[in-house]
C-alpha cells in the first residue's frame, strides 16, 4: 500500500544516497583525522536509515486518501528554495535571503510589517556576521559586493 510515509521516505532514501555518492567525491580520511567527505557521509547515512525506517513501518495516509490543504504553501516553499538556489550567488547572502524571509514571513505566514522587517535583517545579516566574521566561512557577496 502506497502512503505517505513510504513516498516520504524514499524521498529521504534518495536525497541521502545522492548526498553520500556526492561527499564521497572528496577525501573521507578516517576517525581520528576525518577529512571533508566524513561528516556529509555520515549525515547521508543517517538521512538513509530515518527513510528505511519510514518506508518499513506502517503508517500514513493513503495516497489517494490524501488531502492537499497545503498544497499552496509546499509549493511556494519549493519557490522560495529556487530562488535562493538560483540568486544566491549573484545576489549574496543578505540579499537572497531577504527576500526569501520577507515571502515565508510576509505573504506565507502573514505576519505583520515591523515583526517582519525586524525578524528579516536580524536574520540576514545577523547570520552573515556570525558565518562570515566570527567562524571565517565565507558567504556569497554577490554582484554588487554586498
Amino acid at each position: 500500500m502506497i502512503t505517505s510515509q513510504r513516498i516520504a521516505g524514499g524521498v529521504l532514501v534518495l536525497i541521502g544516497a545522492l548526498a553520500l555518492w556526492e561527499g564521497l567525491r572528496f577525501p573521507f580520511g578516517t576517525l581520528w583525522r576525518p577529512g571533508p567527505a566524513y561528516v556529509p557521509a555520515v549525515l547521508s547515512l543517517v538521512l538513509i536509515a530515518i527513510g528505511v525506517v519510514l518506508i518499513v513501518r506502517r503508517g500514513g495516509t493513503r495516497l489517494p486518501d490524501m488531502q492537499w490543504r497545503e498544497s499552496r504553501h509546499a509549493l511556494a516553499i519549493l519557490a522560495v528554495c529556487a530562488f535562493i538556489a538560483f540568486t544566491l550567488e549573484r545576489l549574496g547572502w543578505r540579499l537572497a535571503v531577504t527576500g526569501a524571509l520577507l515571502v515565508l514571513l510576509g505573504l506565507l505566514e502573514r505576519r505583520g510589517a515591523v515583526f517582519t522587517v525586524v525578524l528579516t535583517v536580524a536574520i540576514a545579516f545577523g547570520s552573515f556576521y556570525l558565518f562570515n566574521d566570527v567562524l571565517r566561512v565565507p558567504l556569497p557577496r554577490g554582484a554588487l559586493g554586498f
